[in-house]
């Protein structure tokens, strides 16, 4: 049985490896920025009050990414939020190869595009060592979710992970692959 590529994936291979190799100046494909993994993360605080917030989110985050989410505990104590250590205050999922291509994809083509006044994604969201960070607001942009049952607003952050070591190149990595990055020179998007 043969498995299906990730269309991104394939765009990646034909398209992207062989004009990151001409603007980097590198012969070696094995030296270029490529994705390694994709972690999307649900903070919920109002999980120290009600449980099945959190329950909500992670069925939420298993349909969103096709993966079960891992839950996350607080790892230190706060009086003033009600937290105590060991409580579990979210969930979070790690994507690679096929998955993570298959989740990019839908980000890109399908969820960003459904964000209210969208103007593109921040250009300076980088780390520092080639990674890059974005929130959404609301998981309901992903239409595999059911709007009647997932009536909560809750948001999520997306970290992608490149091999690169510095920004430029990671950059110019995902703007390659289609990620919509805000135009030098645009107002800032006030959401």
């Amino acid at each position: 049985m043969a498995t299906m590529i990730p269309r991104l994936q394939l765009k990646y291979e034909q398209e992207v490896l062989p004009a990151l190799a001409e603007s980097l100046g590198r012969g070696n494909r094995l030296a270029l920025p490529r994705l390694e993994k994709i972690v999307v993360n649900m903070g919920v605080g109002a999980a120290i009050q009600e449980k099945k917030h959190l329950e909500a989110a992670v069925e939420a985050l298993a349909q969103i990414t096709g993966q079960k989410p891992v839950i996350t505990l607080a790892r230190k104590s706060i009086a003033g939020f009600r937290l105590r250590e060991g409580m579990s205050i979210g969930c979070k999922v790690t994507l690679r190869k096929a998955r993570m291509y298959e989740f990019l994809d839908r980000l890109v083509s399908i969820a960003l595009p459904r964000v209210r006044d969208f103007r593109g994604i921040s250009r300076t969201a980088f780390d520092g060592h080639g990674n890059y960070s974005l929130g959404l607001t609301e998981q309901l942009v992903f239409p595999e979710l059911n709007p009647d049952k997932f009536t909560r607003v809750q948001g999520m952050n997306i970290t992608i992970v490149t091999t690169s070591d510095n920004n430029d190149e990671a950059r110019e990595l995902l703007e390659r692959l289609g990620l919509p990055f805000r135009q030098e020179g645009a107002a800032a998007n006030v959401a």
